[in-house]
């Protein structure tokens, strides 16, 4: 492996974390045929097979795993040997790269502007997407910390809460149940729910919701983001189980009512979570003490 260069490890690890080399061309704004070059390659240089197609899908060898972990070590070593550098320069810059959960993105951007008034040289990279990829995205260790809800139980993880996180029931405000002072559980029982799609942690807390009261909700569409959500509940297509911090507008424009059902607003935390062997560089360490100390009054303003 000594003839082996950063650049192959590189396009190995974004490949494998994909099983997929068109995916990894994408990011790396290659083409598919350079992204099979550098891997055969590689192959040649390790003397074994890194991947083997079976049908149409792609999948790591054995050796391919064990080489996936060793890769991922030293890009985090040489990441880390580059922040140290900077910091032993004098220099206040560095890179974060932070996984935001769907939810937080109407938060997340003010946060990281905030933050950057401080600290103007750092470089942040910031991935938006379900709670299913951020974890994988900590586990792979793509990311340097993530913006989340519930933080993954399956993962050796730091995680520090740093603001509540109500979660609400919506309707339009031509809905009738959104002109009663009071709406009981039971109420919901005959009303069309849009809900986030399966692996999102609002779902996962509205079935929890539900399941404690021995409520069954008609599920009637599923969707992938709380945009999408609340224009069809602004249409009249139902009705849904929301995080508040994402309705500012649609509640200032009279567009949407948080209804007052019993038992909510169901309160649960935003966290900042890091992987535990997840090494604190000058950069890491001044976000993670922002978003501690700082955070939490910016998402006051929000509700």
């Amino acid at each position: 492996m000594r003839n082996a260069t950063i650049r192959q490890l590189q396009i190995f690890s974004v490949a494998a974390s994909h099983l997929s080399f068109a995916r990894a061309a994408e990011k790396l704004h290659l083409t598919h045929a350079a992204i099979s070059l550098q891997i055969k390659q590689l192959e040649e240089v390790s003397g074994t097979l890194l991947f083997e197609r079976i049908g149409k899908r792609v999948f790591l060898t054995e050796a391919g795993e064990i080489l996936l972990g060793h890769t991922r070590q030293i890009l985090q070593s040489l990441k880390e040997a580059d922040e140290a550098l900077l910091a032993l320069k004098g220099l206040k810059g560095g890179r974060i790269a932070v996984a935001v959960a769907s939810t937080a993105e109407y938060f997340a951007p003010g946060l990281l502007a905030e933050f950057r008034k401080t600290q103007a040289d750092v470089r942040i990279r910031m991935l938006i997407d379900n709670r299913d990829t951020v974890n994988r995205l900590l586990a792979g260790n793509e990311v340097d910390l993530a913006i989340m809800g519930r933080p993954p139980a399956e993962l050796d993880a730091v995680a520090v809460a740093f603001a509540p996180h109500p979660l609400v029931i919506i309707a339009s405000t031509a809905h009738p149940l959104s002109r009663l002072p009071n709406v009981a559980v039971e109420d919901l029982a005959d009303e069309m729910l849009i809900v986030r799609e399966s692996g999102s942690g609002t779902r996962s807390a509205m079935e929890e919701f539900f399941l404690e009261r021995s409520v069954k909700p008609r599920i009637g569409m599923e969707m992938g983001s709380n945009e999408a959500i609340k224009q069809a509940v602004v249409a009249g297509l139902g009705i849904s189980f929301i995080s508040q911090h994402t309705l500012g507008l649609e509640l200032k424009a009279e567009r949407l009512r948080i209804l007052k059902v019993e038992g909510t607003p169901v309160m649960r935390r935003w966290h900042i979570v890091r992987h535990k062997s997840k090494h604190l560089t000058p950069a890491l360490a001044a976000f993670w003490d922002f978003m501690v100390e700082v955070a939490p009054a910016q998402l006051r303003k929000l509700v």
